[in-house]
Order: structure tokens, then C-alpha cells, then sequence
């Protein structure tokens, strides 16, 4: 039996072939949490440039390196993911986010009840149509409970994006 196998460059990838190609994307964990360390592990395997930040130097302990000023890596490249939706500087980072070239930017919470991030930005002046802009939920809608749960959602509504799908069982 002969097969014709037609050269296909997703096969190729899919089967190690062949490299997948770097699109050069950043993925920015917002805050030192068990869903940043899961979320970065997959993000490196999954082919983006990630980065860890947290304003507050006293919270690196050791793992991996942390930047403290966004400045230095936000660029059009990013996908900006805040990992705790308690922390207090939720909003000075997300007003600062909001007026830098991040591609998408998202935070952690609950659809059920409105994020503290809404009234953390509405509270600095922030204008109603820039809030919008703030993903939450985040990630496919998978029922995610666990750090691990979480990170996977979220990094697999970052892929689908990035590969111009809607994410789900939808093809």
C-alpha cells in the first residue's frame, strides 16, 4: 500500500520534524504566585519569551529572577497575565500597563462578581472604555481550581490567540 504524503508544515511541527516558528511573543507574569511559577514553566515550553515581575523586591525569594520596573520589558510583544487579583498595586500596575504597548493584558478572578481591579482603577481616574481593555476571566473556561489548572487555561487562551482561533472545541 502507498501512501502520498503531501508535505505539511503544522505535520512537520507536530511530529518534530521541524521547528515551530518564533513569533516572538513575551509572556509577562504579574506577581510572585504558584500560578506565575506554573504559568512561566508552560510559557517556556510553549515557546514564548517569559518574564516575572513584581514591584515588591521583598518577595523574590530566590526561584526565578523577578524584574521590579515594567518599563524594561513591556513592549507590543506582550501578554500581561496579574497573577493575584488581592494584592494592593493591582491598580498603579494596571494603570501603568494600560498606558504601555502590552498586546493583551489580563487579570485572575472570578466572572461572578466584579473584579477589585474595576473599582482599584476607577478610584486613580481611569477611564471606563481603558478598564474594558483588562481580560477577566482569563483563559478557556475549563473549570480551572488549581495554580497548574489556572496557568493552563490561561497560556491555552494565549495560544489560541496567538494562532487566530477562539479557543474551546470550536474548529
Amino acid at each position: 500500500m502507498t501512501h502520498n504524503h503531501v508535505e505539511d508544515p503544522a505535520c512537520e511541527v507536530a511530529h518534530g520534524a521541524s521547528p515551530a516558528e518564533d513569533d516572538g511573543r513575551t509572556l509577562v507574569a504579574v506577581f510572585v504566585s504558584p500560578v506565575a511559577e506554573h504559568l512561566l514553566r508552560f510559557g517556556d515550553e510553549l515557546g514564548f519569551r517569559t518574564v516575572l515581575f513584581d514591584p515588591d523586591p521583598a518577595r523574590h525569594t530566590g526561584g526565578r529572577p523577578a524584574v521590579t520596573r515594567l518599563d524594561d520589558v513591556i513592549d507590543g510583544t506582550c501578554d500581561v497575565v496579574l497573577t493575584d487579583h488581592h494584592r494592593e498595586e493591582i491598580g498603579p500596575v494596571l494603570r501603568d500597563l494600560l498606558k504601555s504597548p502590552a498586546r493583551w493584558i489580563g487579570i485572575m478572578g472570578s466572572p461572578r462578581h466584579e473584579g477589585p481591579h474595576v473599582r482599584a482603577l476607577t478610584e486613580l481616574g481611569v477611564a471606563p472604555e481603558e478598564i474594558a481593555r483588562v481580560h477577566r476571566p482569563i483563559g478557556l473556561n475549563i473549570g480551572s481550581r488549581t495554580p497548574a489548572e489556572i496557568a493552563l487555561a490561561t497560556v491555552a487562551g494565549l495560544i489560541a490567540d496567538r494562532n487566530g482561533r477562539p479557543g474551546g472545541f470550536a474548529f
